[in-house]
């Protein structure tokens, strides 16, 4: 039997708030016998995904959100959440009032009236930078300001309106075999992982899958399994004084010249310049 609404409830932590707009991290145990529900952004909504997949319908389109992804909802829409393929995730979500997200929006894209046109933007190389530093902010020592809000609704809106429309509808047991290797990537992203053993957990050729995967997540598997890396890597160094070189095996990387060349594609700064200005987004 599914449990009912109240059960499912995720659970609410506040970061911190100001006025117009705040940051809390939800943590979701919802499962595949877990009936989704519709309910209703009261603000403008913008969540990094952290762990965990699920599906995400709204207004605008569907999306299959997974870590990396920022889930994207409108002050008043009406939204779905649904685990059929895993249970749980964590998200951790700005909330904006209307009219302080129209200003932020107006300014990155020109549209006194934006709202966004998809409902996710999925984990990318332009993001993991952001991504990275919004991981960072659950811990109190890298807790940032205002500009943290500010910053992470502009590229949002700047990023969504460019987006290009969301994809057409995906088979099932495609999406099913895809969240299985997202959750073993999750929890196995510091390992060697290569095709051979991902196609292997879909149950699929390597072909079908590395077609399968990059259509659905809409990155190829080395390119998700890096991005998560790096997201790991500029979370930790910005919340920790561990050694960098030390976070950097931890993650998955073999070298360390290998994670700084990554790390400043990624990142756009060094690990040591990112660890000064831990904090400002």
């Amino acid at each position: 039997m599914s449990a009912n609404r109240e059960d499912r409830a995720p659970d609410i932590r506040h970061i911190a708030s100001g006025e117009g707009w705040r940051l809390s991290e939800f943590v979701c145990d919802a499962g595949p016998e877990d009936r989704p529900f519709e309910e209703r952004h009261d603000d403008v909504s913008i969540s990094l995904v952290a762990s965990g997949s699920f599906d995400y319908r709204t207004h605008a389109g569907a999306a299959f959100l997974h870590p990396g992804g920022i889930l994207l909802g409108a002050a008043g829409r009406c939204y779905e959440c649904g685990h059929e393929h895993g249970r749980g995730d964590r998200c951790i979500s700005y909330a904006f009032r209307a009219d302080y997200f129209a200003e932020i929006a107006c300014d990155a894209t020109g549209d006194a009236d934006f709202e966004f046109p998809t409902p996710a933007l999925p984990a990318s190389l332009g993001l993991a930078s952001l991504a990275a530093r919004v991981e960072a902010l659950v811990d109190a020592q890298a807790l940032a300001t205002e500009e943290a809000a500010i910053r992470f609704a502009h590229v949002a809106a700047r990023t969504a309106a460019g987006a290009p429309a969301t994809r057409g509808k995906i088979a099932a047991r495609d999406k099913r075999r895809v969240a299985d290797v997202l959750h073993f990537i999750e929890t196995h992203a510091d390992e060697a992982l290569d095709l051979d053993r991902l196609a292997a957990i879909a149950g699929v050729s390597k072909f079908h899958f590395l077609r399968s995967f990059t259509r659905i997540v809409g990155l190829t598997p080395y390119r998700y399994l890096l991005l998560m890396r790096l997201r790991r890597a500029g979370a930790a160094i910005a919340v920790t004084d561990r050694p960098i070189s030390e976070i950097a095996f931890d993650v998955g990387f073999g070298d360390l010249s290998t994670f700084n060349a990554h790390f400043r594609a990624a990142m756009g700064s060094n690990p040591g310049r990112w660890r000064r200005e831990r904090g400002a987004i």
